[in-house]
């Protein structure tokens, strides 16, 4: 173990079709990085202690190398793994079930595959309004519609002004902290 470099720090998301990946070290210099179809290997110095750092991932399915691509930038190494198979969100990155100390949830890219569906809810829903008369459709008997409810552009509603408050008058009456 005394020969073994310490991993990175990694973090990881996923969408139907690819795999987020970033090595979160910062400053690196001269890093070697193969991609395969069933591996990742990267080495480098870097981090605030400009340490060498070196990690192999084998992935829990295969990845298109060809279609795959990265970026090293000066806080990270950012991949975007292109999955040869697109279809259901694997289980894990990795083919071994062992918890890695080293690898993380990327939250902020994180989507979970039935947020896909629901970016275009609002239009659907709008269509569904549109087909059952919504809102603005046919009228209940009885139901009271705009021209019974008054002109409310003669009452413009307007915001109170912070003028019109007078705290300095409340603080007079506050007794003193003893």
């Amino acid at each position: 173990m005394a020969g073994k470099l310490t991993p990175p720090g990694c973090v990881w998301a996923q969408r139907p079709k690819h795999i987020l990946l970033s090595v979160c070290l910062t400053d690196v210099k001269d890093p070697i990085i193969k991609v395969e179809p069933s591996k990742l290997y990267f080495k480098g110095v870097g981090g605030t202690d400009m340490k060498e750092h070196e990690v192999e991932m084998e992935f829990f399915k295969k990845i298109d190398v060809e279609k795959s691509r990265f970026a090293v930038r000066p806080r990270e190494i950012s991949f975007i793994l292109e999955k040869e198979e697109e279809g259901p969100y694997w289980d894990r990155l990795l083919a071994t079930k062992v918890k890695q100390p080293w690898l993380r949830i990327d939250f902020k890219n994180w989507k979970d595959e039935d947020d896909d569906e629901e970016e275009g809810q609002g239009q659907d829903l709008e269509e569904m309004m549109r087909q059952m008369g919504g809102l603005g459709g046919a009228n209940a008997a009885g139901a009271p519609t705009a021209a019974d409810m008054g002109d409310m552009t003669k009452k413009a509603y307007q915001r109170p002004s912070l003028d019109d408050l007078d705290i300095e008058d409340e603080e007079d009456d506050m007794p003193d902290l003893e």
